[in-house]
């Protein structure tokens, strides 16, 4: 018998035990199967993600290819053209030399004449995406000489550019070929500027060039000087100031127009020897010279009043309403001078601007008042300044390219821009908004609100002008057609009436538009107006037109270095001045009347008086 007492243990223990342990292991199995959906989950999720990954860079890389391959195509099209240029200058040489061999063969000799300006190579192609057009077409590329003088008479006139395969009009028979480089008479010849005052070379670097209208900057293209803009000066005199143009030529207190003036001169006063002109029929000074053409009455006299000596290309001149002053654009700076003593009075400089290359001033205008000055430039901004405060009181941004033109309207309201990206765009001056943007297929050279700010007009390189409703948008007359320019649009300019526009173009003419009237964008389609004169004359490119207040003549300048002042009634030309030593980027009548100004790619604005010798 046991000394300690036992206690059996109870009956229902085991099964106790067995219970638990089925818990354990029914809990255990759950949270391996949630395990093993955790897993199969990842494996979901991390498999798209690679395939993105990898995705991501398969098109990254096809990106890249394709870039390169954009890249290839470019620089393929820019040596296919210029093999095009080269093929077709050697073609017009080639009839320039049958002209010449025919003309001998007819037994013509070759008219003696003033030469023209110096041949730069072939013009820029027909601008694409790609192009630089303001380098070559504005300021010349090498387009540099002595100061315009007289030439030796043994001289004979070389052809126009290459650009114009036909004759000037006003020749018998077919143009000379050019003498040899060693025989160029001195208007001709290059010429050496001396260093300017701040340190730039006397011509502009070519790294100043910069895409025109349309174009996006090339890399390692070569490129002329800086570029220019065409401004379209607009001066809008009070209403009535001046009689509606006449559709053809009538007597009027000029005195009568001869019938049919000879074929020899007409309006081609370039192609006239000053040494061999009698001394009523031609002005000249040490630097400067005016031709009168002889077939008409001669009713105006010019002279230099002022020369505004610059650092850099004057791309555009403007006068403010008044007529007191006169400013210019240049490279990085807009100039304002004193019309009567030729005192710069004020220069307006953003210190904010990018400083690490050139920002050419492409267009200025003034507002009604003369209180502001609007400013376009190649860093796509437009800039309103208070010009007593020096302070800049807008800034307008939303363009993509350079801007080339503004306009403001006649209330003070609206600037209109024109912009190679292919848009004329409307800003509000009170609210500092954009009222409108108003695309084409092109891009826009050139700009100018009608005088009763009804209307907007746009030159384009498509070669067409387009008129809008400034208020609605409605595309009103498209100017263009078997008879509109055959080349580039670079100025448009309204008359003081509001009735008429002209228009300059690199098909070196300039084109007088009748506007259609009523203009009812609701019930009728776009509309063309008639072209009722068309101006030739000049040798090269036109830049820039304008009309002068009293709406007598229609003044222009060109790539020829000269101006010329044309009768509006007749297309006869009244005089060519030759006053720059590169071309004649932009000209301005005062709104009142009596002066004009010129600006050049040969750093110089320079400030000219007109008279009328009926007066």
């Amino acid at each position: 018998m046991s000394m300690y007492p036992h206690r059996g243990l109870p009956q229902n223990a085991a099964p106790r035990l067995n219970e638990l342990l089925d818990q354990i292991r029914s809990e255990f199995d759950a949270q391996v199967r949630l395990n093993e959906g955790y897993e199969q989950q990842s494996k979901y999720t991390i498999a798209p993600m690679n395939a993105f990954r990898h995705g991501t860079l398969l098109t990254s890389h096809v990106v890249q290819q394709q870039v390169q391959e954009a890249q290839l195509v470019r620089e393929k099209v820019y040596q296919l053209e210029q093999q095009h240029m080269t093929i077709k200058q050697k073609y017009e040489e080639e009839l320039v030399h049958l002209r010449r061999q025919l003309d001998q063969a007819r037994g013509g000799a070759p008219q003696q004449g003033m030469p023209g300006p110096p041949q730069h190579g072939p013009p820029p192609p027909s601008i694409g995406a790609s192009n630089n057009l303001f380098s070559s077409v504005m300021t010349g590329g090498s387009q540099t000489g002595l100061p315009p003088q007289p030439p030796p008479q043994e001289q004979q006139a070389p052809p126009g550019p290459p650009h114009q395969m036909q004759p000037p009009p006003s020749l018998q028979g077919p143009p000379p070929p050019p003498p040899p480089p060693s025989q160029q008479p001195p208007f001709a010849q290059p010429y050496q500027q001396g260093p300017a005052p701040n340190g730039f070379p006397g011509q502009p670097p070519q790294s100043t060039a910069s895409p025109g209208p349309g174009a996006k900057r090339a890399i390692g293209r070569p490129t002329g000087p800086a570029t220019p803009q065409i401004n379209t000066p607009m001066p809008y005199p009070g209403p009535g100031a001046s009689p509606q143009v006449q559709n053809h030529p009538t007597p009027d207190h000029r005195g009568p127009m001869p019938p049919h003036p000879g074929p020899a001169v007409n309006n081609a006063l370039g192609d006239l020897d000053p040494d061999r002109l009698p001394a009523h029929v031609k002005k000249t000074r040490d630097d400067w010279f005016v031709i009168f053409n002889q077939q008409v009455p001669r009713m105006l006299d010019v002279d230099l009043v002022h020369t505004l000596d610059h650092s850099s290309v004057v791309c555009c001149v403007r006068f403010s309403h008044d007529g007191k002053y006169v400013a210019t654009g240049c490279n990085r700076s807009a100039q304002i001078y004193d019309v009567n003593t030729g005192e710069k009075v004020c220069v307006l400089q953003d210190e904010n601007a990018d400083v690490s290359g050139d920002l050419y001033i492409r267009s200025v205008c003034f507002s009604p008042d003369g209180k502001y000055l609007a400013t376009g430039a190649e860093d796509k901004l437009i800039r309103v300044w208070d010009i007593q405060n020096r302070t800049i009181r807008n800034t307008f941004s939303g363009h993509e390219q350079d801007i080339y033109s503004l306009d403001f309207s006649r209330d003070g309201r609206i600037i209109a821009s024109g912009s190679g990206d292919r848009t004329v765009r409307l800003w509000d001056i009170e609210t500092g908004g954009s009222l409108m943007t108003l695309s084409i297929e092109d891009g826009v050279t050139t700009v100018a609100i009608s005088p009763d700010t009804k209307y907007v007009a746009a030159g384009s390189l498509d070669k067409s002008v387009r008129v809008w409703d400034i208020h609605a948008g409605y595309l009103l007359e498209r100017l263009e057609g078997p008879d509109g320019h055959k080349d580039s649009v670079y100025s448009v300019a309204f008359s003081p009436n509001g009735r008429d526009l002209v228009s300059g173009s690199l098909d070196k003419t300039i084109k007088m538009w009748e506007l259609s009237a009523p203009r009812n964008p609701a019930n009728a389609p776009v509309k063309g107006g008639k072209c009722v004169k068309t101006f030739e004359g000049h040798r090269d490119f036109v830049l820039s037109v304008a009309l002068t207040p009293d709406n007598n003549w229609v003044l222009s300048g060109s790539k020829d270095r000269g101006v010329q002042f044309w009768d509006p009634r007749t297309g006869f030309t009244q005089l060519m001045l030759q006053g720059h030593k590169n071309s004649v980027i932009s000209v301005a009548p005062s709104p009142v009347g009596g002066y004009f100004a010129t600006g050049s790619g040969d750093m110089r604005a320079r400030i000219w008086s007109y008279r009328s010798l009926n007066a």
